[in-house]
């Protein structure tokens, strides 16, 4: 298993072509999160690996730019930093597009549902319509999960090639977060080769327990798996055999839906 720092996990070896500043800054961003919303000096450089006087450097460039203030001894980001993430969604209108077909969705199958893309070795969200319910998982845009462990993770490598897979797994913090999680690497890819030729898949109390998890692929053009949708739902209400059979049609057709959609688009 993957233990290399999270911030670090997954970035391009140094290259002719390869700008470390810029790097470092991207990762000093990185550092932040749910867990560490402020920081001092010291602790971002310990989770950057950079030396005291690197990390100044960076954090005091970001506080010129207002992406960071600080009170003299703690960091933190400011919402100026969400623009690099709009910068992004703002790229890719179709998933706008495809809000109104996951609403329909949503008040069809009365269960929330996302639609994420790969990044490294997370899922990450790019659209979510959530029911009334609340579950103990907070997610929103931007959110990331891992994809061994997740429906949208594995519909996500089954559009990689076997060697794919395996280097985004090897690269992958594999453990086990409830009793059913799969941490065998050759018994993921077989689950992800499953999804390969069913086309869906279901993962039932992997990430959290009492959660369940339905996700087919959305396709462009050339037929790549280029994100994935999902419906998600709670087993006390719903167990696995019963969302597949309630929720699997349904699910198949708002992706079908999604993915003419993205065909169609420029």
């Amino acid at each position: 298993m993957h233990t290399e720092p999270p911030i670090t996990r997954g970035l391009p070896q140094p290259g002719d072509s390869y700008v470390q500043s810029f790097a470092r800054g991207l990762a000093v961003i990185r550092s932040f999160n749910a867990e560490h919303a402020e920081q001092t000096l010291s602790e971002v450089a310990m989770r950057t690996s950079l030396t005291r006087a690197g990390a100044r450097r960076i954090l005091l460039t970001l506080q010129a730019l207002g992406y960071v203030v600080t009170d003299g001894k703690y960091f933190r980001l400011t919402p100026r930093i969400l623009d690099l993430g709009f910068a992004y969604l703002s790229s890719m209108p179709m998933w706008d597009l495809a809000e109104p077909f996951m609403s329909e969705f949503v008040n069809q199958v009365h269960e929330s549902s996302s639609v994420a893309v790969l990044d490294g070795t997370d899922a990450v969200y790019v659209l979510r319509v959530p029911t009334q319910k609340i579950m103990r998982i907070s997610l929103g845009i931007g959110s990331r999960l891992p994809a061994y462990c997740t429906s949208l993770g594995r519909v996500l490598l089954s559009g990689l090639s076997q060697e794919e897979v395996r280097a985004v797994l090897e690269q992958s913090d594999i453990r086990a977060t409830t009793r059913n999680t799969l941490t065998d690497i050759d018994h993921i890819e077989a689950r992800v080769q499953q999804v390969r030729e069913q086309g869906w898949c279901l993962v039932d109390q992997e990430l959290e327990e009492g959660l369940i998890s339905m996700a087919a692929p959305i396709r462009n053009k050339q037929g790549r798996v280029v994100a994935a949708i999902n419906v998600s739902g709670q087993a006390n209400r719903t167990n696995a055999q019963e969302m597949q059979e309630r929720m699997l049609q349904p699910l198949l057709q708002v992706a079908q839906s999604i993915s003419k959609m993205v065909m169609s688009s420029r």
